[in-house]
């Protein structure tokens, strides 16, 4: 998969750079969040020098494996508000241990498996 390739919110990496509309990274990947009940994105909380800060699904556009783009003026990422709610999904390290036809696939392709963190 090339970089430019779009992926799922479900496939994000924490730490992958979060750009403004004009281009500048404002942050990186900490988590996805999600309502689990509808099985939809809600979002993705980003690491910025402010702290934690909240990006919503509708501001969100292209997300690839080495970046996520968004619609958020520079002046908009600045006032982005902290997140809110305690549905918090992060990477599982251990997804892919085993010797299951799964877990080699996940080895092989190095893909990320978001569970809920509490």
């Amino acid at each position: 998969m090339s970089s430019s390739t779009p992926i799922s919110y479900q496939a994000l990496s924490k730490g992958t750079p979060v750009q403004d509309s004009n281009g500048g990274q404002f942050g990186s990947v900490e988590h996805v969040l999600q309502v689990p009940e509808l099985d939809l994105f809600d979002g993705v909380v980003v690491k910025t020098l402010a702290g934690l800060r909240f990006v919503d699904r509708d501001h969100i556009g292209t997300m690839t494996e080495s970046l996520v783009e968004t619609d958020l003026t520079p002046e908009q990422a600045n006032a982005l508000p902290e997140p809110q709610g305690d549905e918090v999904y992060r990477a599982d390290p251990g997804q892919d241990e085993g010797d299951g036809l799964t877990a080699h696939l996940g080895r092989l392709f190095r893909r990320e498996h978001w569970i809920q963190h509490r």
